[in-house]
């Protein structure tokens, strides 16, 4: 069988999972190289622009998701209409957090003592690119086009990787801060490849139809804060241990979550595949409860084995990963791999209620995940108090949303029989 024959046998939901497994394989061994090659002192200013990347995809991710949900909703006309507008908001905010970034790079350069503030000039530039790839990926993933969303993600993941570990390999010389940054502008190109059209088309419709933005706005408000919630959720517990313990603890609390947020980027992938067939479902009126189930199913399965994998083998997991030096904190690998799993099944809960237009329970979740910065800065006697604290605040969290389904799925089935 050749590679042709192979290719049109893979359905385009294991192509997908393949791909994204695949990126981020790809993405870890990208910071893995980085640091190896660089040494702390250099990478420090790459994880500033890597970093700068992460909070910023709150936004980018929010345009994504609103992009999915209304490419299903929406058709002919209306769809042009949505697509006019929302790559006229994507441009302007990339515009805008752009040239924020080029004014202010001598300041930025200050604040996190860079090398040079050059870098962020060149990372300004790309910010408009990666809010138009975000638009485009949303398209792709609205549509159920898995395929041709999987090779945006593979085509920024390679050219970023390949590109920026070879020139820092053939040219040392040159500031490693600007070699990263103009790898970040580079892969963000390719990954607007395949790129669709309709996002640029002009807007010929005789407007028959009205475009209503109100629950556009709504919808991508509510996402927004779910989504810098996720960023919070993500990264405060690294910055509360760098406050309260000393660096060595920190660093080993840095490998420790490095390793266990596998289980939560595995489980993205199952996130964004659900979310465009439940807005589909809903919209057909058919039951979203399999699907649900299903996906649930999938992320439970997935965590249970990277949970047992390090409860089993915590000490060869981190030697691999990181080597002996870290071995200190294997003995938690398998608890924090058990909080970001929980988190993880709590998270697909929150993406179907968005998905259903359930916003209540997205905002209680959103407010309720931020309980483990209030858990954290009460107890934080050892790293291992931290870790516990997150798996509470995390059963907190799913407890919640289990119950809130469970209710409003009981009182949806009685209500027909009243």
């Amino acid at each position: 069988m050749n590679y042709k024959e192979a290719y049109k046998k893979i359905g385009p939901e294991q192509f997908f999972m393949i791909t994204i497994l695949f990126v981020n394989a790809g993405n870890y061994l990208y910071n893995l190289l980085l640091g190896r090659i660089l040494g702390p002192a250099q990478f420090a200013d790459a994880a500033i622009l890597i970093t700068f990347l992460l909070v910023l995809s709150f936004i980018g991710m929010t345009f994504q998701v609103v992009t999915a949900k209304y490419a299903v909703l929406f058709e002919d006309e209306i769809l042009n209409q949505f697509l006019k507008f929302i790559f006229k908001n994507a441009l302007a905010f990339g515009l805008l957090f752009g040239f924020l970034v080029i004014v202010f790079n001598q300041q930025l350069q200050q604040i996190f003592h860079t090398k040079t503030a050059l870098m962020f000039v060149i990372f300004g530039v790309s910010l408009p690119l990666y809010f138009v790839m975000s638009i485009n990926r949303g398209l792709f993933q609205g549509k159920n086009n898995l395929k041709s969303l999987s090779k945006t993600y593979y085509f920024e993941m390679l050219c970023r990787l390949i590109l920026t570990i070879a020139i820092i390999l053939l040219f040392p010389s040159i500031q490693s801060s600007l070699v990263i940054a103009f790898g970040i502008l580079i892969s963000l190109i390719f990954g607007l490849i395949p790129f669709q059209k309709s996002i640029l088309n002009k807007d010929n419709s005789n407007q028959n139809e009205q475009l209503d933005t109100k629950p556009i706005i709504t919808f991508f408000a509510l996402t927004a804060f779910y989504e810098l919630t996720q960023i919070i959720i993500n990264n405060s517990d690294i910055l509360l241990v760098k406050h309260y313990f000393n660096n060595e603890q920190a660093g080993l609390y840095a490998s420790l979550a490095l390793i266990g947020r596998v289980v939560y980027y595995v489980a993205w992938m199952f996130v964004m595949l659900l979310l465009p067939k439940v807005i589909q479902l809903k919209k057909d009126g058919a039951d979203t409860l399999p699907i649900l189930l299903k996906y649930v199913f999938y992320i439970v399965l997935v965590s249970a084995i990277i949970v047992l994998g390090t409860f089993l083998f915590p000490e060869l997991v981190v030697k691999i990963m990181f080597g002996e030096k870290y071995l200190p904190i294997a003995f938690l690998l398998w608890k924090y791999a058990l909080a970001t799993s929980i988190f993880a099944v709590a998270n697909i809960f929150a993406y179907y209620f968005l998905s259903i237009n359930e916003y209540v329970p997205v905002l209680i979740s959103a407010i309720l995940g931020l309980t483990q910065i209030i858990l954290i800065v009460l107890f934080h006697k050892s790293l291992e108090q931290v870790v516990t604290m997150q798996i509470i605040a995390m059963i907190i969290l799913l407890a919640f949303q289990l119950s809130y389904f469970l209710i409003n799925r009981n009182i949806k089935v009685k209500r027909p029989l009243n």
